[in-house]
């Protein structure tokens, strides 16, 4: 059984969320995984990843006629390969460029979309299965694909990336798309990098700190408590609408979706919006000084204390285990 895995790059280099795709493939019983890389030709260490994570061919597209980073384009690059490959599911990250590949891939064919799984299975039936958490993390849903071609969107950090013993070579297959349409329809006249940071990228970091409306306007403790971890920092939507922050911290259901490994909430409330944003967190750690704040309700480890006391002490014992 073939499945299809649209590798996410940047730079010429993987994304974390590709390698997690291919481990999860690469899982299914009987699978064969067929990695789609979309643009300029990937490098060798890109090409050595795609293979020691368990795919068996690697094909690479160029679309002629567009920009290939559009999302129409990639979408004209998935069907070029599903054409020559008979494939029942394509894993894409659930990111917002992933889940609007999946959504215009649907419309073309037809496709079952889930989005936001944190798990995927093989049923007995040979439908494949999807768990994901719904309405604020209350309920945990399995959600079947009845569809002949299924797209399931993967947030980050649902599956632990890891290499796999006795990788085989990797076939790569060269494939060149005339672009539809909907891609020619759109000029990009200038690309303006965002600016860079040694922090891991929101929506894909394992460990993330978020300041609520308790900073009151001072992120330095957050951003502190995050470099020591090694995390990206996220904010509450009060904190980024003071102009504490900038809007694209916001966790919640109207900014970016998280699922860290490990969420440190600090001043956060734990509103229903906010919580919406970052219920697939696997370990919540709550930090405020209202001992009846709705967080609490819902978080792994609660501290009621004041940040500007706890933070630096976290800090500090975190520094010296690690000297």
């Amino acid at each position: 059984m073939n499945l299809l895995v649209l590798l996410d790059h940047g730079d010429g280099r993987l994304r974390p969320t590709a390698l997690e795709l291919l481990t999860l493939a690469r899982d299914v019983p009987g699978a064969r995984v067929h990695a789609v890389w979309v643009g300029a030709a990937p490098g060798e260490e890109a090409r050595a990843a795609v293979a020691a994570h368990g795919a068996a061919v690697l094909h690479h597209v160029l679309v002629e006629g567009a920009d290939d980073r559009l999302t129409a384009s990639v979408v004209d690059a998935l069907e070029a390969v599903r054409a020559e490959v008979d494939a029942p599911l394509l894993l894409v990250a659930s990111t917002f460029e992933g889940k609007e590949v999946a959504a215009r891939l649907a419309v073309r064919t037809g496709a079952g979309v889930v989005t936001g799984a944190g798990a995927l299975e093989l049923g007995a039936d040979g439908r494949f299965v999807a768990g994901k958490t719904v309405l604020a993390g209350t309920w945990t849903t399995r959600c079947a694909v009845t569809a002949p071609f299924g797209v399931v969107a993967l947030a980050p950090n649902a599956v632990q990336a890891a290499p796999v013993d006795g990788a085989g070579a990797l076939d790569v297959v060269e494939h060149r798309v005339a672009a539809s349409a909907a891609a020619r329809a759109v000029t990009v006249h200038s690309r303006e990098p965002r600016p860079t940071s040694d922090r891991p990228a929101l929506a894909e970091a394992e460990v993330v700190v978020v300041g609520g409306r308790g900073v009151e306007g001072d992120f330095s403790l957050v951003e502190e408590l995050a470099d020591v971890l090694g995390g990206a920092v996220g904010a509450t939507r009060v904190a980024t609408d003071e102009g504490w922050i900038g809007h694209e911290a916001q966790v919640g259901q109207t900014g970016v979706t998280i699922s860290p490994r490990l969420y440190v909430g600090a001043g956060v409330s734990g509103a229903v919006h906010h919580r919406g944003g970052m219920a697939a967190s696997v370990t919540v750690v709550a930090v405020n000084s209202d001992p009846d704040a709705p967080i609490f309700e819902f978080a792994d480890y609660g501290i009621v204390g004041d940040l500007t006391e706890v933070l630096p002490a976290l800090s500090d014992e975190i520094r010296r285990r690690r000297s």
